[in-house]
């Protein structure tokens, strides 16, 4: 029998034959529906007690006790949560309800194979849709063809074989979102995996979601501190913007990362750390970090590991965006990590080949670069009228040898709002962390900046660089002046003030004090190697002699003139009594 032949065919299953008055308002119902050539056929079947099953080309109408309680089911979740007693709304919806003829599309697997599914039937289907096999397994739409769908599968698929029947369920893929995710792991279908049991939902948000238009945004203009104090000088971090962390394998991006969660502490920001293609061990490591801090209060891990498909690892990122934008949406500031996005664009990459689409640049497909557009753009910094929350993005980027001009790194730095470039020599170097100051840019800059740390930053930037040019020059050279050598030794006094160990952010108070008293020239009579100690015991000294200056600083982010050369004068006074 050809397809054709089959559309034109209506079978029905039932325990008894319809009678001749039954069997005329099928024809109707199927010529109204269907058209006059649809021939309806009966197949004795006691599967279906107290009811029936009509299969009309490719959409099933459930008759059965079976059937009409999944009706039932989906009217009862239309109530919703809600705090209110719900029996008086069950009851009312029980009574009011009554069981419709809703076609059910069912469609036919052609191929599976790798974590994909090649499906025939499901004309209606919609991009994003999850479909439910005939083993439980569930799975995303990804592909939309003329004849056919490329479905993704979220479970293992040595279950499904060619010929298994698979149904729509009309429901786009999402997560479950709520307050009591916070402090958890799980993965990217929203269930716990770290073995703390099961999470109170207090909703469902769709994984894929417009993001915020131009009116319903508002101007980046409050800080995201990250403690570090080579990022909060130079390249300051605002609410709401999307700042990209590239660099080579091992050169501390996760580190900054990690640092910038540790420093919200306190700070009412909910932290959420997409952690894509990791180790387990690597995964579990950081969630001891973060938890010997105190930062897993207020941050959510979401983990779609190495041992992980490309499915999850691909919807990984667009589930971690999802819960932010949930919380953004109540007005919070929220802080998200991706970990990192070139194992997503691989993922991604896998998947399209897998679904025969042509290849581009590099092998990835042509909409590689909206993968991630579409995924940054949901951060933003919203308008009052929608609560005033933020959603700040720091995705992670490996670079192969510092090629920063590679496809992936390109496309992000493009839709990122400025990158923070490690680099590799600096760090073999001791520097950490290895920021390139000539290649790190934040776009929305002093606009994101307190005014405390504007004025304390002053030419910072310009004497690092001029450093660094006078020190390439005088690789060549062994007869300095006095000047040339002053200048090297401030600069190298600038250079290891920048470094920070891990899991030690600074305030903005003592940022401020530090920047201050360095450009003022303070540390050029220390030893190189005892700069980092004199800095941790001069803010020592600053805390238990003038606490008013740091207090004043936290609570006014302001500084003037008097205040400047108070810190001065605290500074010589720790110099003079060294």
């Amino acid at each position: 029998m050809t397809t054709d032949e089959r559309m034109k065919i209506a079978v029905l299953y039932s325990e008894k034959a319809p009678d001749d008055r039954q069997t005329e308002r099928f024809k109707t119902f199927l010529s109204g529906k269907y058209g006059e050539d649809m021939e309806l056929v009966w197949k004795q079947s006691d599967s279906f007690p107290g009811g029936f099953r009509l299969e009309a080309g490719n959409d099933i109408y459930d008759w059965s006790i079976e059937g009409r309680l999944e009706q039932l089911k989906d009217a009862l979740k239309k109530i919703g949560n809600t705090d209110k007693d719900v029996i008086p709304l069950i009851r009312d919806t029980v009574k009011e309800w009554r069981p419709k003829a809703i076609a059910r599309e069912v469609g036919t697997v052609l191929t599976v194979g790798d974590g994909i599914a090649t499906i025939s039937g499901l004309e209606k289907a919609t991009y994003g849709e999850i479909l439910l096999f005939s083993n439980g397994i569930r799975g995303m739409v990804l592909d939309l063809r003329e004849d056919e769908v490329g479905c993704i599968l979220f479970d293992d698929d040595a279950d499904i074989s060619e010929g298994s029947s698979v149904y729509r369920t009309g429901r786009t893929a999402g997560i479950p979102v709520g307050d009591a995710y916070i402090g958890r792991v799980i993965n990217p279908l929203g269930a716990p995996i770290d073995g703390k049991g099961d999470i109170r939902e207090d909703g469902y948000r769709a994984i894929e979601s417009p993001a915020p238009g131009i009116i319903d945004r508002q101007p980046v203009n409050r800080p995201m501190e990250t403690g570090i104090l080579s990022i909060d000088s130079m390249f300051p971090i605002g609410r709401g913007q999307r700042e990209l962390i590239i660099g080579d394998r091992q050169t501390g991006k996760t580190a900054i990362a990690l640092d910038t969660i540790v420093n919200q502490k306190g700070k009412d920001v909910i932290c959420i750390y997409v952690a894509i293609g990791q180790k387990a061990s690597s995964v579990a490591q950081l969630v001891n970090n973060l938890n010997r801090h105190g930062a897993m209060d207020y941050t959510i891990i979401v983990n779609a590991s190495a041992s992980e498909s490309a499915p999850i690892q691909y919807i990984a990122p667009y589930s971690g965006c999802a819960l932010g934008e949930y919380f953004m949406h109540k007005g919070k500031d929220v802080l998200i990590i991706y970990d990192d996005l070139s194992k997503h664009a691989i993922a991604y990459r896998s998947l399209s080949l897998l679904l025969d689409r042509s290849p581009g640049r590099e092998a990835y497909p042509g909409d590689v670069f909206y993968l991630h557009s579409r995924l940054l753009e949901r951060a933003a910094h919203l308008s009052d009228e929608l609560g005033g929350g933020s959603m700040t993005a720091l995705p992670v980027v490996e670079t192969q040898a510092g090629d920063v001009s590679a496809y992936i790194p390109t496309n992000i730095i493009s839709i990122t709002d400025g990158q923070i470039f490690l680099e590799s020599s600096l760090f073999f170097q001791g520097q950490r962390p290895a920021v390139n100051v000539g290649l790190s840019v934040s776009r929305v800059g002093g606009d994101a900046q307190t005014k405390a740390m504007k004025k304390a930053t002053g030419t910072l930037r310009l004497d690092l660089a001029q450093y660094r040019e006078m020190e390439v020059f005088t690789q060549f050279s062994s007869d300095l002046d006095d000047t040339t050598k002053n200048q090297l030794v401030y600069g190298q006094g600038l250079m290891r003030m920048l470094r920070q160990p891990q899991f030690h952010p600074y305030r903005q108070d003592e940022q401020v004090i530090i920047l201050i008293t360095a450009l003022k020239k303070m540390f050029m009579k220390t030893p190189i190697n005892a700069i980092n100690a004199t800095i941790g015991e001069m803010l020592a000294y600053f805390e238990s002699n003038r606490p008013d200056i740091g207090s004043k600083i936290m609570s006014t982010c302001k500084i003037d003139d008097d205040m400047k050369a108070e810190i001065v004068a605290t500074a010589e006074e720790f110099f003079a009594n060294k």
